[in-house]
């Protein structure tokens, strides 16, 4: 079983300040504002941007932004290295004490709700892994596909399935790994886990904006992130080894691959990435209106919601 971290609280200092939400609802922008505000530093909780050279499909901080508030945990992996929610709850960790050594607060902002979990519960607890049975899904997946996979974890698990595209082989194995040796669904496993103990103590803000404006805001990003050069970053990327990375798998570069190799159109790549990001917009939705002690934010209301609060 993972082990989870011993809890960190106790001492001086204020409650993180945590504000989470849909893709395109405008945390940056609050948390930027926030964090000038109240003398604090940002820590990233996305888990697309914790890589290096992944920058305009991940929809990074701009050069402005960065520069305005101290960030953290944003390009500070290789896209070829493993990166867990484990680790990013360790060097999160190790952010934060930094900070409040310094007398700073803390603003956590972003929309990988896995990350949130276990920064503020720990890891989830789990079935370590079983190297035979991983042999045997990995085996199973060459001889009848990804998709083959796929459809199994979604017999038994259609929560986890919805959550990870069919080439996300690793995460899909790691689901059915889970399911098999404890006899219950991650999701189940998940969803337990969202009510554990408290690691920090904290003030969890989900920013809450009407769907079609969040769906506006979608479409409009990716539009731009195409006319900011989405496809020859994509095409540096591939020149430098990054093709099997991580990241490429991601909402946004997967299209953006495609198109390179001539297997879809531009346009259609448009209208792919900006259906899969609605998509995922909506599961974080459901996650994040699950998670203890979330508050619901209207975007006009957020500000001063959040500073009252603080």
């Amino acid at each position: 079983m993972n082990e989870v971290p011993p809890s960190p609280r106790g001492g001086e200092g204020k409650p993180l300040l945590v504000i989470a939400g849909p893709t395109a609802s405008g945390k940056t922008a609050l948390a930027i504002e926030i964090a000038g505000r109240l003398n604090a530093e940002i820590i990233s909780a996305d888990s697309q941007q914790v890589y290096r050279h992944f920058d305009i499909g991940t929809a990074k901080p701009s050069a402005a932004e960065l520069a305005a508030i101290p960030h953290h945990l944003i390009s500070i992996a290789d896209p070829l290295e493993d990166f867990s929610a484990a680790r990013f709850g360790k060097l999160a960790d190790a952010a934060i004490a930094d900070i409040q050594s310094r007398g700073k607060r803390v603003v956590v902002v972003g929309g990988t709700g896995l990350y949130l979990r276990v920064l503020l519960h720990g890891v989830m607890p789990g079935p370590s892994r079983d190297e035979a049975l991983r042999a045997e899904l990995e085996a199973f997946a060459d001889r009848e596909g990804n998709e083959a996979l796929h459809a199994r974890l979604a017999k038994v698990d259609p929560v986890t399935a919805a959550k990870h595209p069919v080439q996300d082989r690793l995460r899909v194995i790691r689901a059915l790994e889970i399911h098999q040796l404890t006899g219950k669904p991650a999701s189940e496993h998940r969803d337990e886990h969202a009510f554990a103990a408290d690691r920090y103590e904290y003030r969890l803000f989900v920013l809450n904006p009407p769907r079609e404006k969040v769906y506006e805001a979608i479409n409009l990003r990716t539009r731009k992130m195409y006319e900011a050069g989405l496809l020859d970053e994509t095409r540096a990327l591939v020149a430098k080894g990054y093709r099997e990375a991580a990241p490429m798998r991601a909402v946004g570069y997967l299209q953006a691959l495609q198109v390179l190799d001539g297997t879809l159109t531009k346009h259609k790549a448009l209208e792919d990435t900006a259906q899969a990001t609605r998509h995922y917009a909506k599961r974080q939705w459901t996650w994040f209106k699950k998670e203890k002690g979330a508050v619901l934010a209207a975007p006009e209301n957020a500000l001063e919601q959040i500073l009252s609060g603080a």
